[in-house]
């Protein structure tokens, strides 16, 4: 078992993903290609087993790969964090406006890592639907909001897509006509996304039901009630990712955006917050 993991080396693993292969990674790192080829080696010594499949066209990651990507982004954030924080002690609030959809899977973990970096800083995150995400930056509550780019009234200060995917629970009969959904309820500009897809495959389907929110979706999926569109980070263990283009259309990408309150622009806890949640978007 490695007793650490060199960030040098992480950083060398994810640029390469990245980039898609060693020769560009090497560009963007400025270092040789052997160089970056061994660094990627001490890598895979130091994990126990191959990351990255090689070949001709490129390069794209082993199982073990993809489960080191997520924590290798993690700690190359969370050390540069830690540089800024030797040479500026952070303190005040900071609003953050995040769909529920992403606060329930990812934002704890931010959570616990930016409070042990800046134990002097209040981070408060409320869960808002995409309208009011607007609102709550006009009075003031919130610096910056994490949500579907389609609510939002600025042009995002950058932009991360994630796939929707389709999800239902045991005994789910997708043969069913029509076939029962589990939707959120309105106003959810995903939904429409869904609807729509179902109707150009010609797929008939019912609303069997509706919640505002993300636990009571996935409960009644869970509970059979019919199937439903999550991303894929929502998707518990006791719910089935389905992959199946002869029973359900692929779904869109959804772009997440971050817009930031004016008047923000310099204010080093602000910027180390949209940081750690760009990081988080990878």
């Amino acid at each position: 078992m490695a007793k650490g993991l060199d960030v040098m080396l992480l950083r060398a693993f994810v640029t390469t993903v990245k980039a898609g292969s060693i020769s560009r990674a090497a560009s963007a790192l400025k270092h040789t290609q052997p160089g970056v080829s061994q660094q990627l080696r001490r890598l895979e010594q130091a994990i126990g087993q191959p990351l990255l499949h090689r070949a001709s066209t490129g390069v794209s990651l082993t199982r073990a790969g993809e489960t080191l990507l997520p924590y290798a982004e993690r700690i190359i954030a969370l050390s540069a964090q830690a540089l800024r924080s030797t040479n500026e002690a952070l303190t005040g609030h900071c609003g953050i406006g995040i769909l529920e959809d992403l606060a329930v899977a990812r934002v704890p973990q931010l959570l616990a890592d930016f409070a042990r970096l800046h134990p002097e800083v209040t981070l408060e995150v409320m869960i808002l639907s995409g309208p009011r995400m607007h609102e709550a930056m006009t009075e003031g509550r919130i610096m910056l909001a994490l949500t579907d780019v389609g609510y939002l009234s600025q042009p995002p200060r950058w932009l991360a897509r994630h796939p929707l995917v389709w999800v239902s629970g045991p005994g789910m009969d997708l043969h069913a006509d029509p076939l029962p959904l589990v939707l959120f309820s309105q106003p959810c500009r995903w939904r429409s996304s869904l609807l729509q897809a179902l109707d150009q495959a010609g797929r008939a389907w019912r609303v069997a039901f509706e919640s505002t929110g993300l636990a009571g979706v996935q409960a009644a999926v869970r509970a059979g009630l019919g199937v439903s569109a999550f991303l894929s980070a929502n998707v518990g263990p006791d719910l089935t990712i389905v992959s199946a283009p002869h029973l359900l259309p692929p779904l869109p990408d959804i772009e997440i955006g971050l817009v930031r309150r004016p008047g923000t622009q310099g204010d080093l806890l602000v910027d180390a917050v949209e940081t750690a949640l760009q990081a988080m978007m990878r």
